[in-house]
């Protein structure tokens, strides 16, 4: 299985994390919950550029989420335009949980240069990736989060999941129930 670059310079004790990370696959949902109902109202807020609606619609995703997959709350801000530097510009940003305070995740729906509502679909990805992030820790057990392909693998199966997609190959995927 191909691994990004910096995978030989982990130790080995991360490269089994990584490993490990890259072999989960998917995140199943379960069908029966309408997802919609929870999808829908972040789309609403943010063409609506309402930023504290946004907020809440993507908190009561993220509630939702968690309640079904059994894992702790994270708390979730969503800021207004994002900050960038030389380097580009930060779509989103997890903060495991310290001290006891929930774990945070930060996203914003401005773009930072021309200060445009992100589109949904890259703001609703933004946000299932830093929930990924979450789900490393207290889904998957993982001493620690990498961006390996099956983070990657995850992050598209909860979007088709919650988008309402059919998987690319054009069958149920196992994340969806196989």
């Amino acid at each position: 299985m191909p691994r990004f670059a910096y995978y030989d310079r982990l130790t080995r004790s991360r490269q089994r994390t990584y490993d490990k990370s890259d072999a989960i696959r998917s995140v199943a949902l379960p069908a029966e919950v309408e997802w919609d109902a929870y999808v829908a109202p972040v789309r609403a807020a943010l063409e609506s550029s309402q930023r504290a609606a946004t907020q809440q619609a993507c908190q009561r995703l993220a509630d939702e989420l968690a309640r079904v997959l059994n894992v702790p709350p994270v708390a979730i801000a969503v800021l207004a335009r994002r900050p960038s530097n030389s380097s580009g510009e930060l779509h989103g940003l997890y903060e495991p949980e310290e001290d006891g305070a929930l774990a945070k995740i930060s996203v914003w729906m401005r773009t930072a240069q021309r200060r445009q509502v992100v589109a949904f679909r890259t703001f609703l990805r933004t946000l299932i990736h830093e929930v990924c992030h979450h789900l490393d820790y207290e889904l998957f057990a993982l001493d620690e989060t990498f961006h390996t392909e099956g983070f990657y693998q995850r992050e598209s199966s909860l979007m088709r999941q919650l988008a309402g997609e059919a998987p690319r190959n054009g069958r149920r995927s196992a994340a969806a129930g196989d």
